[in-house]
């Protein structure tokens, strides 16, 4: 299956392409043109994008789409804007257009209903106007929406649902594992979800 990643030389888009490769698929790294691809594994194809600015073009060639960017903690809410809520709704429609299978995005604890009072409220708006967008746009999908992520790689000991604690943690190992399940597994199509990790 060939999985075009946004967010691909991220801490958890890395994780994640490694595991797909590694798992018999093909993944299309997307990244901007001022990423460093040297840590991605070797022969994965990469497609540069920016997803302030994608072409109609961008999911040629994918079965799949998984959304694992972020505009990072310590950037500006017009770049959350830009890059978590408008990059990742012009991605959702390109890959409407497109007929695309399937379609993954990393979301966060919170973001199903945002509180204005919190430090990561536009964050979490961002995301929540995302991932609304994507319930909307006719494409079969899965929402993964993490606990406060850890750089770990995890023991693949993962909690999904309603009983996960939403002041738990989630390795970003564990996190890719879970991104590379949802797109490849028919059994989470349609399902929002919370993830943590016991181990």
């Amino acid at each position: 299956m060939k999985i075009l990643i946004a967010g691909s030389t991220g801490k958890t888009g890395l994780r994640l392409t490694q595991q797909l490769k590694e798992a018999g698929h093909q993944p299309i790294a997307m990244h901007r043109a001022s990423s460093d691809i040297s840590k991605l594994p070797e022969g994965v194809a990469t497609r540069e994008a920016d997803l302030t600015q994608l072409t109609d073009d961008v999911c040629d060639g994918a079965d799949v789409v998984v959304f694992a960017a972020g505009s990072g903690g310590d950037t500006s809410a017009e770049m959350t804007d830009k890059v978590d809520r408008d990059g990742a709704k012009r991605l959702i429609d390109i890959a409407a257009k497109n007929d695309i299978d399937h379609f993954v995005m990393l979301s966060s604890v919170g973001a199903e209903n945002p509180d204005p009072e919190s430090d990561l409220a536009h964050y979490l708006q961002a995301k929540h106007e995302a991932d609304e967008h994507l319930k909307a746009s006719g494409l079969s999908y899965t929402i993964v929406r993490p606990v406060t992520l850890t750089d770990e790689d995890g023991s693949r000991d993962i909690r999904l649902g309603d009983e996960v604690d939403p002041k738990g943690e989630a390795a970003r190992g564990d996190v890719a594992a879970i991104l590379a399940r949802a797109a490849t597994d028919d059994t989470l199509e349609g399902k929002v979800f919370l993830m943590e990790s016991l181990g």
